[in-house]
């Protein structure tokens, strides 16, 4: 690999940095091409992107920028998993180690905070983006049901206080 094409893979993984908010670094020594494939394409479906990545041009993209506490990490075959959902890299890459031992979870890092292995399992426990927006409007429409419920029972109740009354009088 020639000095131009090393300074575009610079540039390359210093633009993944600066797009991401979630990085996710892993050791995957002795994995087939085959497990390789299955892990990207779980990654693709997920919106995440996994990259084998050459440790000296990836510290030269992280130093002084904000994932340059990930650099000690880049020790030995490794790689990246990286989204802008800030749980989709770290959970594809927590469920496939669960599956396959081969994968190790190093750390990860989202913006400036550096997570260590069980930050970023943590964070893949965490419901997706989706599921987050679904209990919020969840919740947000409770208390207006539960308001419309409190305003239209003394109503009811001045109603049925009224006809019980007005029974009383037809009956005497």
């Amino acid at each position: 690999m020639n000095r131009a094409q090393k300074e575009e893979q610079v540039d390359g993984f210093k633009s993944v940095f600066a797009e991401t908010n979630l990085v996710v670094v892993a050791h995957y020594s002795g994995m087939s091409v085959a497990e390789m494939s299955e892990l990207r394409g779980q990654m693709r479906e997920a919106g995440a992107s996994f990259k084998v990545t050459k440790n000296r041009l990836v510290r030269r993209a992280i130093d002084g920028g904000t994932y340059a506490s990930l650099a000690d990490l880049f020790v030995g075959p490794t790689a990246i998993a990286f989204s802008v959902d800030p749980v989709a890299a770290a959970r594809v890459a927590v469920n496939y180690a669960k599956k396959n031992d081969k994968l190790v979870v190093l750390g990860g890092a989202m913006g400036e905070t550096q997570l260590d292995t069980d930050g970023v399992k943590a964070l893949a426990a965490l419901p997706s983006l989706d599921a987050l927006r679904g209990k919020l409007i969840g919740l947000v429409q409770a208390p207006a049901t539960k308001v419309a419920a409190v305003v239209q029972a003394p109503a009811g109740q001045l109603a049925r206080v009224m006809q019980a009354r007005a029974d009383q009088t037809d009956a005497a």
